[in-house]
């Protein structure tokens, strides 16, 4: 039986008409939020629209008893995301969470890569989260709380094909959560990212171009996304009142603490430097026990999470 322990919250959370969004919002709701389905019910690529999603992950809710609305506005523009949260203060009084957790995917590798496949990206995950969270800070920092979940990947944190325009907006998701950070803790708003892993639309358009991924594919699949749930909810409540800037992956029954930027080591020259002396000090010095390899997300995860 699901505990109490969103008593009283108000939470959104975007793109929770399936998949990973849909799992939290339910979870949320089971704890005691009332919560904001936020979906446009696009393809993973970002076009169409439909509201059933949406609706659908509403229906759940109260199915169960809990609390909801849906919503079909767009987190790509400012304007668009602020009547998101101005939903939760119109149904429910007051706003308490965010979840940014919209997405869409336009894969490519790098050489292919238009313009339009890098700005459709960037602008519902990145801008996205902006948004949100921007205008949603305007509420937190009156009441003095509120908490920020940003769904990053791990094809930021350390890579993959064909994903340049993804990896850079959910990289750049944690950059603006550990600022977001900085800026509002005064205001005891905290700003968190998870990293899921889940079999959902958008890991099912991944190619089985060999063995060794279709393997990856159907472990995979046995992961699904209420996996991800526990941790979101955790972190919406206040029970992690001090958890704070942290970046998180899950991986069916594992959470992991990821690393983050920080210096690891650090070379001087009384004389100074000059190109010469980088490529005969500094490269020697740094590359064989610091420099990082070029890796993909299964050459640091290889083990299966089932």
């Amino acid at each position: 039986m699901a505990s109490n322990m969103m008593e009283g919250k108000v939470v959104v959370v975007t793109g929770a008409g399936r998949g990973i969004g849909a799992a939290i919002a339910v979870m949320a709701a089971a704890h005691g939020a009332k919560v904001v389905v936020n979906d446009i019910g696009v393809a993973i690529d970002g076009a169409g629209g439909d509201q059933t999603p949406a609706q659908d992950t509403v229906n759940q809710i109260k199915k169960a008893g809990g609390e909801a609305v849906a919503n079909y506005d767009s987190v790509a523009e400012f304007a668009s995301a602020g009547k998101i949260i101005q939903c939760a203060m119109d149904n429910f009084g007051r706003i308490d969470g965010v979840v940014n957790n919209a997405g869409i995917l336009r894969d490519v590798i790098f050489h292919k890569m238009a313009e339009s496949d890098w700005d459709s990206v960037v602008n519902v995950m990145l801008k996205g989260a902006f948004n949100c969270s921007r205008h949603a800070a305007d509420h937190f920092r009156k009441q003095e709380s509120g908490a920020l979940v940003h769904m990053t990947s791990t094809s930021g944190l350390i890579g993959a094909m064909g994903q340049a325009n993804y990896g850079a907006a959910k990289l750049g998701m944690v950059a603006l959560s550990k600022c977001i950070a900085v800026d509002m803790g005064r205001f005891n708003v905290r700003s968190n990212c998870i990293a899921p892993v889940a079999w959902t639309r958008m890991t099912a358009s991944i190619p089985a171009k060999d063995p060794a991924t279709a393997k990856r594919i159907e472990q995979r699949k046995q992961v699904t996304a209420e996996h991800n749930a526990p941790l979101a909810v955790y972190l919406l409540s206040d029970a992690a009142k001090d958890v704070n800037a942290q970046v998180f992956s899950t991986r069916k029954n594992e959470i992991f603490l990821m690393s983050q930027s920080r210096p690891l080591r650090g070379i001087h020259r009384a004389d100074g430097w000059t190109p010469e002396r980088c490529a005969e000090h500094m490269y020697p010095a740094l590359k064989s026990w610091f420099f990082s390899p070029t890796e993909r997300t299964a050459d640091v995860f290889p083990w299966d999470s089932i």
